[in-house]
């Protein structure tokens, strides 16, 4: 059974006596089942699984083999699309140029803030139902999953299944000391307010409390995402969940 449906009867049963770690967050002190809207959305968000990033560039040699070709529709990797349209490349002391945008507004060319969500920890999943986010994605019990929120949908062209491929082989869980963890595979979800990435790592790979931090790096066109989780903090009920 998919671990969505197990965490249905976690929110829907008050009987459920849970309860977060203790914290500044106020949802922390509370059960699921009695956590507001506004409280899941927090969960979602900012918390120890959600964490808000910017993207920093990734240079031209973030893509590996593949060309890359850069000009007002987005960056071109190969065959598929992942870019920003009016980003002309990196300029002197790492700044980003930027050149005209499809709709001559310069905001076009901005690099979007992203919200990363483990999405495969009960607490996230949990939350999801609460705050009805009815097209969030489903995982598996043998998987862990990170997925990548607030990537405009303009910046990625072609076939989704094309493009994943491509994340694929350049990400990774960071553990200190430790062989990365490469995704096993990827999906590009396209939802109606906008694409949500999900990385899929097998649990084969083990990630424990004592870890002292578990970092996700991943390239998206020539972004670089780069963020830590504390797994001391991503407990709830004395478990890792992840």
């Amino acid at each position: 059974m998919a671990k969505r449906q197990s965490c249905v009867w976690v929110v829907l049963l008050v009987a459920s006596g849970a309860v977060l770690p203790a914290g500044a967050q106020v949802w922390k002190d509370k059960r699921i089942a009695e956590w507001s809207v506004e409280e899941a959305r927090q969960v979602l968000t900012e918390s120890p699984w959600a964490k808000s990033v910017t993207p920093a560039p990734a240079g031209s040699g973030g893509l590996g083999k593949q060309p890359v070709s850069v000009g007002r529709g987005g960056i071109g990797v190969g065959p598929v699309g992942i870019g920003l349209p009016g980003l002309g490349g990196l300029g002197g002391r790492g700044r980003i140029q930027r050149g005209p945008s499809d709709s001559g507004s310069s905001d076009a060319g901005e690099i979007p803030n992203l919200t990363l969500r483990w999405a495969s920890a009960m607490p996230v999943i949990s939350a999801e139902l609460i705050a009805r986010e009815l097209d969030a994605p489903s995982v598996d019990e043998s998987h862990f999953a990170i997925a990548v929120y607030g990537m405009p949908g303009r910046l990625i062209h072609g076939d989704p299944k094309v493009v994943a491929a491509e994340l694929k082989r350049h990400a990774a869980i960071q553990r200190e000391g430790k062989k990365d963890i490469k995704p096993s595979s990827v999906e590009v979800l396209m939802h109606e307010q906008g694409p949500v990435i999900l990385y899929l790592f097998s649990r084969s790979n083990e990630i424990a409390r004592d870890d002292k931090r578990i970092g996700f790096d991943a390239e998206i066109g020539r972004l670089k995402i780069a963020q830590d989780f504390l797994p001391d903090e991503m407990v709830y009920q004395g478990k890792l969940e992840l």
